[in-house]
């Protein structure tokens, strides 16, 4: 039986913090091919030296003929060996392998235990993800995978002198910090918060940095999108104007005959989990999925009923935006198709109205109880209900002790899709119902303007242009990262 669910739309990450991508162990019934290991280096043999070690006291406790007498001490004791180390020591202080020893080197460069379990405190507080030991634990080894093209991306970036400055790195930094809604300070603090650090997340900041400058230097000059492509893709656009598109993502699992069962059951233990908002759908995809789309967090883009299998499109011809389908038996296993998004082509749809906004933020202090938010959020929702226009705003921010963000950016399809429902029905002017946690902070959004979408015009050419150009760049940095990994001498520790 295939189930449609509502999906836990979680908010995207700043793209810098953005998800894992790599292979882990999966869960229960889902079998997956396993990386042929690297064979280890010949070792060195090692040195044989004469053996100084003392002959094994007889059976009765005397020393055997030949042994030294005076190495005996007594109990408590310790052999004068020249360190003028106390009897009775006392260790200040507790050996953390994990600063030392390192997990993996790639190209001489270590990684340690230490930058794994950071990046991975950074990416489930960022995310908010609840995850079990085994979700952790194969989270973790998609983080040190993670780290390890993170630093053949540096590397790579390096060897064709591309540099990321410190004073470029602490720039990011605070932008991140700013996106958050932070000073640099609180981000130190809120970093050190979650068992993470500065380091780390300066770190991927570089590494993002770095891939992009590589990116535009090595790789944009040598793509090339032709006057004759754009306009075949304008006349295909043409053509299939007023047809229905949605924006699909999927998981595939292989499944055999004897496991299809164990494997369906395991397929709907992972959808509850989405559901619940333990971890997005893209986890899953990156962790699980056998289509080629997983590295992507299994995002098809795109596409029309027509060009999915007959499976799969009667299911999303069914589906509302938000939801999930599956398990659904398909040739060679079972898919689930989570619907981000429909429109239709060249059709003017209200949801890509440009919107300019106000959102209005209250924080609630540390220790706050639930009784206290419960009255805080009814005296917002009352001051915003009685807001007379966008004029109001600052004036009704200060009175609760909030704060105020504009955007003139946003579209209603940016939003997601319960407030898309609730953008959709606002006049100018009017503010949305406070939402968010005690944790993160009440919002609302102040709908200032509006710029209906104008329907039935292609694309400009120059934009589809650039488009495609970006998409091939895209390509052509997948199979870089590769070769780059098929090229790399990593050593596991």
């Amino acid at each position: 039986m295939i189930s449609v669910t509502k999906a836990v739309k979680t908010g995207r990450a700043v793209a810098l913090l953005a998800a894992l991508s790599v292979t882990c162990t999966p869960i229960g019934g889902m079998a997956q091919k396993a990386p042929k290991a690297r064979a280890p280096a010949p070792k060195t043999p090692a040195t044989k030296t004469p053996s100084t070690k003392a002959p094994a006291a007889q059976a009765d406790g005397t020393a055997p003929d030949g042994a030294a007498s005076d190495n005996t001490v007594a109990d408590n004791g310790v052999p004068d060996v020249g360190l003028n180390i106390p009897d009775n020591l006392q260790l200040y202080g507790k050996l953390d392998p994990n600063v030392r020893k390192p997990t993996a080197i790639v190209n001489e460069t270590v990684i340690t235990g230490t930058d794994v379990d950071q990046r991975l405190a950074l990416a489930v507080a960022i995310n908010g993800w609840k995850l079990s030991p085994e979700d952790t634990a194969r989270l973790r080894t998609q983080t040190l995978n993670q780290l390890i093209d993170e630093t053949l991306q540096i590397q790579e970036a390096k060897a064709s002198e591309v540099v990321i400055t410190p004073a470029e790195l602490s720039q990011s930094f605070n932008g991140v910090a700013k996106n958050f809604s932070r000073s640099p300070e609180q981000m130190r603090a809120y970093l050190r918060q979650v068992n993470s650090s500065e380091r780390s997340l300066k770190r991927q900041i570089e590494g993002e940095l770095a891939w992009q400058r590589y990116l535009r230097r090595k790789v944009e000059p040598t793509v090339n999108v032709s006057e004759e492509e754009v306009k075949s893709i304008l006349k295909r656009l043409q053509d299939s104007k007023g047809t229905q598109e949605y924006h699909v993502n999927e998981i595939y699992i292989h499944a055999e005959p004897a496991q299809a069962a164990q494997i369906s059951a395991s397929i709907t233990q992972m959808i509850d989990k989405i559901q619940k908002g333990e971890a997005p759908f893209g986890y899953f995809a990156r962790t699980f999925s056998e289509a080629t789309t997983k590295s992507v967090d299994g995002d098809l883009g795109w596409v029309r009923s027509s060009q999915l299998p007959d499976e799969l499109s009667r299911a999303v011809e069914a589906m509302q935006v938000g939801q999930i389908a599956g398990p659904i038996p398909v040739a060679g296993g079972f898919s689930v198709i989570y619907l981000v998004d429909k429109r239709q082509v060249l059709t003017a749809d209200p949801r890509d109205a440009k919107l300019a906004l106000k959102q209005i933020t209250v924080r609630f202090p540390a220790g706050t109880t639930q009784a206290q938010a419960t009255e805080r959020v009814a005296a917002f929702a009352a001051a915003t209900k009685a807001m007379q226009g966008c004029g109001d705003v600052a004036k009704v921010a200060a009175s609760l002790g909030g704060d105020v963000v504009d955007s003139d950016s946003a579209t209603i399809r940016d939003l997601p899709p319960a407030l898309q429902d609730i953008m959709l029905k606002l006049a100018v002017g009017q503010a949305t119902p406070p939402f968010g946690s005690a944790q993160d902070g009440v919002r609302a959004l102040v709908l200032c303007g509006k710029d209906e979408p104008r329907g039935g015009d292609l694309p400009n050419s120059s934009r589809l242009q650039e488009q495609m150009e970006q998409q091939r760049v895209n390509l052509r940095a997948q199979q870089l990262l590769r070769d780059l990994r098929r090229d790399a001498i990593v050593e596991y520790r």
